[in-house]
Parts: structure tokens; sequence; C-alpha cells
């Protein structure tokens, strides 16, 4: 029988956690404190005019197909025997409240909001080799490919770090809807949902189920105010105590101590409030209700009036679920435009009410698009990754865009100072349908996302002895005539 006194027990069984850290978090945490560069010719960095204080972006995790959402293409209704290669679009094009920008069925309430947005139809993305999921979000969501020989930042990490928080209560970078335990290729997704070489206090608060965020930033129940202050001591000294502590430079230390500090101050506001949808009026509350997604959205709206800097909501990639169509991607994304659709319109008309959009960049946008018959792009060695791969239609599970395509994706910009009614390049109006205009790659959609934030694309910090730049060796190029 362990005669241990339980709080000594409870200190054991904590220290033990912080010593099986992996070695791929110990390496991260060994970096000593990045150091901000100069401009290469020896001037001070100049950062651009910010034309938005926060950005919200709502991630479509799993390969959205452009030709059924903001691109469509030649509609061919469902007929067993019709060839594939004839359907570009599995759903009609429906107008929008812009006279020269259609999109497709299913988004009639983003078509009323499209008037405030700028649509990108030409994203192109690497082809990488081999298509995977987790290496494209990987690098869309830190500008670089993987593997990299640095933990590198997520760009939500590097809007906290050369930014901070617009309040210094609530955190700067908080991430929304994607589960990083219990999913398929979660260690992947840790890999790029991190501050990576920045440091612990500028790396997400991580909330997968809008609805329990509050359980997040509230004491356990029945614990007082004083036994809270000490844990809160407690776990400094685990940290101050650890093994792990050997492998931890002094910054790293000590932006360890600073993210515990912060998480400390958020648990003791008012600002933790926002965090708590149930809050919402029911009829507010309602329009949002249509699943986690909607929900997510709601929360980023709350998170933001409250001075949130930077959120990502995700419809929450799992292989083979969601907008990873490998069969039945029609059915599919029937259920995927119903999740989406009121709660991104209602999210834009929500912060435009409260005078926030024209501050706030608002940026839908996925991994790569999807195709009927293509794998890649033209030229593309990548593998068919298609489970039923068909030449004619034979059942419904058959009607969809199935196959991954990186020639061109479609991007939507709210807000932040972006033009409204615009569109932007544009993509073959027959297959394959690459980009045949303003084709705009990672690295410059950074940089114009950089920009209207107010931070330079060249701004770069000395890692292991080397330059790291915001975007990919400091090349990104803003598409400066998206804005106003």
């Amino acid at each position: 029988m362990n005669h241990q006194p339980k709080h000594e027990l409870e200190f054991e069984q904590r220290r033990e956690f912080l010593r099986t850290l992996s070695a791929a978090t110990i390496a991260t945490l060994g970096f000593g404190a990045p150091q901000l560069l100069s401009a290469a010719d020896g001037q001070t960095i100049e950062h651009p005019r910010a034309t938005a204080d926060s950005c919200i972006v709502l991630w479509m995790g799993g390969g959205m197909a452009a030709p059924d959402t903001f691109d469509p293409k030649r509609y061919v209704p469902f007929k067993v025997g019709v060839p594939v290669a004839e359907i570009g679009s599995t759903f009609p094009a429906i107008d929008t409240v812009v006279d020269n920008i259609k999109i497709t069925e299913g988004l009639e309430h983003i078509a009323q909001v499209m008037d405030r947005a700028t649509l990108i139809r030409s994203h192109v993305l690497p082809d990488l080799g081999s298509i995977l999921h987790s290496r494209h979000q990987y690098h869309w969501h830190t500008g670089y490919v993987p593997p990299q020989t640095v933990a590198c930042p997520h760009i939500g990490s590097w809007m906290s770090k050369v930014l901070g928080p617009l309040n210094p209560v609530m955190p700067a970078f908080i991430n929304v809807g994607q589960r990083l335990e219990g999913v398929g290729e979660q260690e992947e997704l840790k890999a790029f949902t991190t501050a990576g070489f920045f440091g612990s206090e500028f790396g997400p608060l991580n909330l997968p189920f809008p609805e329990d965020a509050a359980q997040s930033v509230r004491p356990p129940a029945g614990m007082d105010a004083g036994r809270f202050a000490n844990r809160q001591k407690l776990f400094q000294r685990l940290v101050d105590q650890s093994p792990q502590r050997d492998y931890l430079s002094d910054f790293q230390y000590e932006s360890q101590l600073r993210a515990i500090e912060n998480a400390y101050r958020l648990l003791s506001s008012k600002e933790r409030a926002a965090f708590d949808i149930s809050l919402e009026p029911a009829e507010s509350y309602a329009k949002y209700d249509t699943g986690r997604f909607g929900r997510g959205c709601l929360l980023a709206r709350r998170l933001v009036e409250n001075g949130a800097r930077f959120v990502e909501v995700t419809t929450e990639y799992v292989p083979f679920l969601n907008w990873d169509t490998h069969a039945d991607g029609h059915t599919t994304l029937q259920r995927m435009k119903q999740e989406i659709d009121q709660p991104i319109a209602q999210l834009i008309l929500d912060l435009e009410s409260r005078g926030l959009l024209n501050r706030t960049l608002v940026i839908l946008a996925s991994e790569f698009s999807r195709d009927m018959i293509m794998e890649g792009k033209p030229g593309s060695n990548a593998n068919d990754q298609t489970t039923e791969p068909v030449d004619s239609l034979k059942t419904m599970k058959h009607y969809g865009q199935h196959r991954h395509f990186t020639g061109s994706s479609c991007v939507v910009i709210w807000g932040g100072g972006v033009k409204g009614g615009q569109l932007y390049g544009a993509s073959a109006v027959e297959r394959p349908f690459v980009a045949v205009e303003k084709p705009l790659s990672v690295s410059d959609l950074h940089a114009t996302i950089f920009s209207a934030m107010g931070i330079s694309p060249q701004t770069a910090y000395d890692v292991e002895q080397r330059p790291f730049y915001a975007t990919e060796d400091g090349k990104g190029k803003p598409a400066l005539e998206i804005f106003g």
C-alpha cells in the first residue's frame, strides 16, 4: 500500500509527465533566444502600415474542392453512365450579390456577403512529390516545406511574436476545433500547431471543442483562489526541478514560465467569459449552431471582440472525413456546406455590425483543391489516391471530386482592408483547371496576410546562426492590389 502523501504523489506524477516529453519537444526547447535581424542592407526592417489588427483563419482541412465551392465549372448532374471526364462541377453555379461572381449551390448565405470579400481563384500549391495532407498543411501553416532542421512557427505564432497581444489578458494565438490527440496523423498535426523556436508563450491555446472552451479557462470545480494560486506555484516548481531543465536554454525556460503566468492571468480575468459561448443570446447562438465548426465561428467572434490577435477555426482534419473526399464526394460536400455556410456568413455580418470587420482579416482556405480525374497537376507523378477510380458514373458514390489537385485552389478573404466584391486571378475554364491568371503561391499569400497585419514579409530571426524569415527566404511578395 502506498502511504505517500497525496500532494507528494501528485507532484511525482506530474514530474514523470514532464520527464516523458518527446525528443522532438526537447530539441525545440533547446534553442536559444531568436534574435531579430535587420534588413539585408543593414537598415531596420520597415513594416508596412497595418490594415488589420486581428486575423481569423477558417480552415477547411482535408482539401476543399474549388470546382464544387468557389470556382464553378461545367455542371453535369448525376446520371449513370456519364463519363467522369465530362464533369467539371457536381453542383450548379448560383448568383451572389456581386454581378460577376458566382459560387456553387449550397453556399447561399456566403453568396450574400461576397460583396465584402476578395475571392482568389489562382492559389497554387507545390506538388511535393507525393501529395500528403499533413505535409501540405504544414507548408500552408508555416510557409515551409517539411522536413526542416528547425521547428517552424505557425503563422499565428509569427503574429503573436512580432505584434504581441491586442489585449494582454487574452492569448494572442487560439486554435479552435482541431483535436491533437486521438485522431489520425496527430503527430503531424502537432508538428505545425506550435510556436516552434519562438517558445511556449507564443504557441496556441488549443480548444478542440468550442462548447467546452469555458472549462479551459476556469479553475477546477471546488478550487478556491488560494489553492489555485498555490497550484500555479507548484507547477512552476515542477518545471524548475524537471530533468528536462538541463535541456532548456534560459530563453526557452523563461518563455515557458511566462506562458504559465499568462494562463494564470487569463483564468483570473473577466475576459474569460468570452470563452463561454453558452452566454450568447439564444437567437444569435442558433445562427451558428450547425456543428462544431459553426460554434467555433461563434467562439472566434467572441474572442476577437475581447482582443484575441489570431484565431484559427477548423472543420477539423481527420483522414477520410469532412473535406477529405476519396468517395461520396458530392454527398459529403452537401453536408459540409450545411455546416459552414450560415456560420461563416453570420460571422462576417456580426463583425461588421460591431465595427470590427474593417480591422479583422478573415481568411477561408484549404491545403489544396480536388478534381474528378487528375491527381496533382499536369506533369505530376503523384500516385492516384482515389479508393475506387472509374471512367464513368456507376453509383452516386462516384459523383464527386475525389483526387487531390494542386494546380489551383480558392482563398476567400473578407475585411481587414481588402476590396469587396473583387475577383483575383482565374483558373482554366476547361480541364486541367490550373491557374491561368495571377498565380499566387503560399509564400505570396503569406506575404499578403502578413502585410495586412503590419508585418514585413522579410522579417527574420537568427536561429542556430542562420536567418529564418516570415516568408520562405524572405521572398514572399504581397498581392497589394487586393487592398482598397
